[in-house]
């Protein structure tokens, strides 16, 4: 595995770096290149390149402030997008606003406000499929059949659940329109540690059925050691690129990201 360097994509459109994967363009469900974004005048991320394809699972990890989140933003729209393109399924939607992005088949959850409190849980699901004519009932039987406490929950108030039931809720809702790619921020923030091996065995379900995740993650070793490809970022920056377990077993990634 080697650091990845700043140059983005080179002439061939491949992702630059010795000793990485490389794929093109058109291999990508999810393709983020040369991405610069911020929010307002304040730039977050230069030059980040990232890819998803179908059925991948990949994380990102990296420092607090590292701009881990802001690229999850940027996918969805959610920032000020000052250079560079994103392309999903072949479509590029680098200047697609939230409320259209969700008709091409991404699942947004954020990691605060990612559901109505006020609602109950049978309320919230039916939110999930808004942009459709009718709810889709099989749809919610999945979530149900997925998540079964929120089956026993389907009446009780979102804001009265505990933390992990939220999360399972948020998950559910965004799962409605059966996304393609699922973009997860920070899943497992807030939940008690024994709670937090069944959040990632939730996720590794979703994505056994078929649905590509891209996860943003404080818990890197987990998140690593679960998925297919990983992303190291600081500063903005993209540092290291490589699968779950050669990130896991790189000397300088444990060293510097890992607690060695």
């Amino acid at each position: 595995m080697s650091e990845a360097t700043d140059s983005g994509a080179d002439a061939e459109g491949t992702v630059g770096g010795a000793n990485r994967e490389t794929h093109t363009w058109q291999d990508s469900l999810l393709a983020v290149r040369n991405l610069d974004a911020g929010y307002g005048d304040l730039q977050i991320l230069t030059d980040v390149d990232l890819d998803v394809r179908d059925g991948e699972y990949v994380t990102i990890v990296g420092p607090n402030g590292a701009g881990k989140s802001t690229v999850m933003k940027s996918v969805f729209g959610l920032t000020n997008r000052m250079a560079g393109t994103i392309e999903f399924n072949g479509e590029d939607i680098t200047d697609t606003q939230p409320e259209e992005i969700i008709y091409e088949g991404l699942g947004y959850v954020p990691q605060n406000d990612n559901i109505f409190t006020t609602l109950s849980v049978q309320e919230n699901l039916e939110m999930g499929a808004y942009i459709l004519d009718e709810v889709p009932q099989d749809a919610i039987e999945d979530v149900y059949n997925r998540f079964p406490i929120l089956r026993e929950r389907q009446g009780q108030k979102a804001g009265t659940m505990s933390g992990g039931q939220r999360q399972m809720l948020a998950m559910g809702r965004a799962l409605m329109l059966d996304p393609d790619l699922l973009l997860l921020d920070e899943p497992s923030a807030g939940l008690a540690p024994d709670l937090v091996d069944d959040m990632f065995d939730r996720i590794d379900g979703i994505n056994d059925d078929g649905t590509a995740v891209l996860m943003v993650e404080q818990n890197a070793k987990e998140a690593l050691g679960r998925c297919d490809r990983g992303y190291v970022l600081v500063d903005g920056k993209n540092r290291y690129e490589d699968t779950g377990d050669a990130l896991l077993a790189d000397d300088q990634v444990r060293q510097d990201f890992l607690g060695g």
